[in-house]
């Protein structure tokens, strides 16, 4: 298999079926080691038209690159889903989990996106919040840590 299986393009940020498949891995070896692991989810939309659309893929690689920063090499990046990225923070209990989502925070913050944009961030850890999976997933979904909106450039 080529590396353009597994990542976008000229980039680090996993696809979105190499995403789930290394999620799962880590999921398994978290369990095995009895490490904790945290899954991170960042959710971007804008507004169209009046009403929210979620972020092209464009802009969640842009949001990616500049993220990418405040994340370890080890710790996988990607595409969730549409509109969605995905951290797996290996070996990281929430609180430490939350350090990196801080650093994250600050980032999006000093950065002026080219539009408007809501990005949500949230979390969920391995075993704390749920041990397999799907719940892992539901859990961080369901639990916001930070909304932040209009992030964009004085030009607009």
């Amino acid at each position: 298999m080529t590396g353009s299986l597994f990542y976008v393009e000229g980039s680090k940020l996993l696809l979105p079926e190499a995403f789930r498949f290394v999620f799962d891995r880590e999921l398994i070896r978290a369990f095995r080691l009895q490490n904790f692991l945290t899954l991170v989810v960042i959710e971007a939309s804008r507004q169209l038209g009046g009403k929210m659309a979620l972020a092209d893929d464009a802009t969640m690689q842009e949001i990616a690159q500049l993220i990418g920063r405040e994340v370890r090499e080890v710790d996988p990046l990607g595409r969730a889903d549409r509109g969605v990225l995905g951290i797996v923070l290996m070996d990281a209990d929430y609180e430490h989990a939350m350090h990196v989502i801080n650093r994250i925070v600050v980032r999006i913050d000093n950065y002026e996106f080219p539009a408007a944009l809501q990005i949500a961030i949230s979390a969920a850890c391995y075993p704390t919040h749920a041990v397999d999976a799907e719940s892992l997933k539901r859990q961080a979904m369901a639990r916001p840590i930070v909304r932040r909106g209009g992030n964009q450039s004085p030009a607009n």
